[in-house]
């Protein structure tokens, strides 16, 4: 939540907790109970949850230098909210305590040791998230161990080493990490890395790699600043990489699933090149690439996509080989026509020097494919289309759209309404269709875009429109290109409709 833009509801973070807690890990930490009545009644509610795999976690600080630990706002806080397990922020950079707390070196051991021991007495799993260590060791190694020494004598159950900053490169996090476990044998030391120098991932597998084993991260690496570590990234890395048992095979199965269920419940768009979950991880645009692939899978991919729930794609575009094509004839059960495929990838190309583009439309060029071949046969001709935006002195504005099409011996002739012209059309094509093809009505546009293909030409340049549309078991995408805008959305969306009604018929 401290990612810039990002706000949860409450039924969004039990939501993430109950998705969390399906996934395996051991911790969820909820929020600083005192924040609000939003984090206080989460904590009540997931107590409801009956969670079967993690921990929920009460977030605060060590008592305040000015107030004993029964009378501190925070720790109270924490008791109050009946978390079974808290995590603490205890200073154990000298430049902070000093700057920043204000007190002396010997003040902060104090707070933090009566901090500790106030949650254990209460009965609390306790871990003592070490803040700004890794730069506190390095100019004061001795103090920071001090301040880890007394958490641990004060009964911590972990300790968490963070570079709060995110400055710290791997190769310290392994030294440094590799020292801490030797000296505080047996105790659990953790990790919490945050991304500033695009290390967090690589800093916490470092540490791990010294013996550390608590891994604090969040799902898509979101966080303060430029993020924390990535789960999504570091699980995988964990099971695959280093032979760690973190969860079962089939927990890991679920991780782009749930890794894309977080972008929804933020309203970000998944970031297409995030390993192992995201949408590019394992798609293959060359066509050298797709050549080698088709023989042997593991020599372009390191895992097999399913091992973490995503899957293979072949990227259709200029670039392609005929391999390309014929890995997605494939799927059709075409196998080796090289004749079709070079026919296929000579009209992908001529249609991409119009400013066509198939990587994002998988779809339009499913539909190209049956036209090649002779077996596309399409649901409906168009007669005409029309659309009208008004504007009227209130400042409302009204925007319809006419569409007269032949369906079989029938003419629909239907108007419909939207809150742009493309918005109508859809309303129009619609209302056109429902009656002879129900299946229509499971169908709706999740996303749509617009490139200028030929800028130099200016108003009169040639646009791409990219429609990215849904139904209850699949998601695709289609694309136009026209001088006129307008032109372009009814060709991606048609092609959007056409793919729907088609894509189950053989």
């Amino acid at each position: 939540m401290q990612t810039e833009g990002i706000s949860f509801s409450l039924e969004d973070k039990l939501a993430i907790a109950r998705r969390l807690d399906e996934l395996g890990v051991d911790y969820v930490e909820g929020g600083y109970p005192a924040s609000g009545p939003k984090d206080t009644q989460f904590f009540a509610e997931t107590a409801k949850l009956g969670l079967a795999n993690c921990k929920i976690v009460a977030f605060g600080s060590t008592r305040r230098i000015d107030s004993k630990a029964e009378n501190d706002a925070s720790l109270n806080a924490i008791l109050a909210c009946k978390a079974p397990a808290a995590t603490i922020v205890g200073k154990t950079w000298d430049l902070h305590v000093t700057s920043v707390l204000g007190c002396s070196l010997d003040d902060n051991i104090a707070l933090c040791a009566d901090s500790v021991k106030f949650l254990k007495k209460h009965g609390l799993e306790t871990i003592f998230d070490a803040e700004h260590f890794y730069d506190g060791y390095k100019e004061n190694p001795e103090y920071a161990i001090k301040v880890l020494r007394t958490a641990a004598e004060a009964g911590v159950d972990a300790i968490a080493l963070c570079d709060t900053n995110g400055g710290t490169m791997p190769n310290d996090i392994y030294e440094i990490t590799k020292t801490v476990c030797g000296q505080l044998k047996p105790l659990t030391i953790g990790i919490h890395t945050h991304n500033d120098c695009d290390c967090a991932i690589a800093g916490a597998l470092a540490a791990v790699h010294a013996g550390a084993r608590q891994v604090q991260g969040t799902i898509n690496g979101l966080g303060e600043r430029c993020g924390n570590a990535n789960l999504c990234t570091v699980i995988p890395n964990l099971a695959f990489k280093m032979k760690f048992d973190v969860l079962t095979p089939e927990k890991i199965r679920t991780l782009t699933e749930v890794s894309r269920f977080v972008f929804e419940i933020c309203n970000l768009n998944p970031v297409m090149n995030m390993p192992y979950v995201g949408e590019s991880a394992f798609a293959h645009k060359a066509g050298l690439h797709v050549d080698a692939l088709r023989k042997n899978k593991r020599t372009y991919e390191h895992i097999d996509p399913k091992l973490v729930g995503n899957e293979r794609r072949f990227l259709i575009s200029e670039l392609s080989g005929k391999s390309n094509i014929l890995a997605e004839l494939e799927k059709a059960k075409i196998t080796d026509d090289w004749k079709l495929a070079r026919k296929i990838l000579t009209r992908v190309q001529e249609l991409e020097n119009e400013g066509y583009q198939f990587e994002a439309a998988d779809a339009s060029f499913d539909l190209l494919v049956r036209k090649i071949m002779g077996t596309y046969k399409p649901a409906f001709e168009l007669i005409r289309y029309s659309t009208t935006v008004e504007k009227r002195n209130s400042g409302e504005l009204i925007t319809e759209a006419t569409v007269k099409l032949k369906i079989g011996d029938h003419i629909e002739h239907m108007v419909g309404e939207g809150d742009g012209p493309v918005n109508a059309l859809d309303d129009a094509l619609r209302k056109s269709l429902k009656n002879f093809y129900p299946a229509i009505r499971d169908m709706h546009l999740v996303d749509y875009k617009v490139r200028v293909v030929n800028a130099k030409e200016g108003t009169a340049a040639r646009v791409r429109v990219i429609i990215e549309s849904r139904d209850k078991k699949d998601i695709w995408g289609t694309v136009g290109v026209s001088e006129n805008i307008i032109e372009a959305s009814w060709q991606a969306l048609v092609d959007s409709v056409e793919y729907k009604l088609q894509k189950n018929t053989p």
